[in-house]
């Protein structure tokens, strides 16, 4: 196992044990356990007196920057989308600033709606949903930004795609789209948690050609899909994902550690990106910096080849 691969497994076990519940990259939150809300009904249409603001138009995600936050509620000490969102967004505004202006540049709010735990549940998937009223939030956090919501699915044993269709409520929505996170897609008879799980590139085409059709038939613009990939081994034959029309695919490197050790990651694990894929990046403020070695610049980001489109901070 991989130096990375070691300091991820070993950061979370410590929040498995201590909290008997999975803490990933972007988590669910480290002091009290995440609620349970109840499985989310059949997708019905966003109601006209929801209390989401209107959606404003998107800025276009197929050539711009975008820069990004995760969380949850409670989430503190594993990502700033937490709390306050106001002063959350307030701070993915300065962070934002921080990069160059020479293209449209995009703001992110990236939720853990499915948050995986190291206990069964109800149905033995070993996640849990965000609230309805959850996602409201921070939709219209994103949408007081002019940015775009991300709902971070973390599956458990559930497959990728039935988690994703619970929320199509919110999908059908111009400005929000999705990040799957396959490192805790586990098989039968594993722990969240525990090992890496992984994903195929099959699995991935799957949610893709579901979010272009949802794109079709609701006549919505471009719908962001990325993908967490913190070693080679989590993502499987990538080649599977297609390129489909009205989706953006996006594969971000999760690697943890010293700019040379996360551009190791980074040339590791974009040997497989399939060419109609973009590049993202993210960064962790607390592990990244450890043992007194710097957070990456936005200037050394953005030199890595290829450029990313998606800079997430936790």
């Amino acid at each position: 196992m991989s130096g990375t691969a070691q300091a991820r497994l070993s950061r979370r076990g410590l929040l498995i044990t201590g909290l008997g519940l999975v803490a990933g990259a972007c988590a669910p939150p480290p002091n009290e356990p995440a609620p349970t809300p109840p499985l989310a009904a059949p997708p019905t249409p966003l109601a006209a007196d929801s209390p989401v603001p209107p959606a404003p138009k998107p800025a276009p995600i197929d050539a711009g920057l975008l820069v990004g936050f995760c969380g949850a509620p409670s989430a503190k000490a594993l990502g700033k989308m937490t709390g306050d969102l106001a002063a959350a967004g307030h701070e993915l505004t300065q962070q934002l600033q921080q990069f160059p202006g020479d293209r449209p540049t995009t703001p992110v709010v990236e939720l853990i709606a499915t948050a995986a735990h190291r206990t069964p549940g109800a149905d033995g998937m070993y996640r849990t949903r965000a609230s309805e009223s959850t996602v409201a939030d921070y939709l219209a956090q994103a949408r007081a930004m002019n940015g775009l919501l991300l709902l971070n699915i973390q599956p458990g044993r559930a497959p990728f795609l039935a988690e994703v269709q619970a929320y199509e409520r919110w999908l059908a929505e111009p400005d929000v789209g999705v990040a799957l996170d396959p490192e805790w897609a586990v098989p039968e008879g594993v722990v969240p948690g525990e090992e890496f799980g992984r994903t195929s590139g099959e699995d991935l085409d799957a949610v893709a050609e579901y979010l272009s059709g949802l794109v079709t038939r609701h006549g919505l613009p471009r719908k962001l899909m990325a993908y967490h990939q913190v070693s080679a081994s989590v993502v499987r034959d990538e080649a599977g994902l297609r390129a489909h029309d009205g989706v953006v695919a996006m594969k971000i490197v999760d690697g943890i550690g010293s700019a040379a050790a996360k551009k190791a990651t980074w040339d590791r694990v974009m040997k497989t990106k399939p060419d109609h894929v973009r590049a993202g990046f993210k960064l962790f403020y607390d592990e990244d910096t450890r043992d007194g070695a710097s957070l990456m610049t936005p200037a050394e980001v953005l030199a890595l080849e290829p450029t990313p489109g998606y800079v997430v901070y936790e």
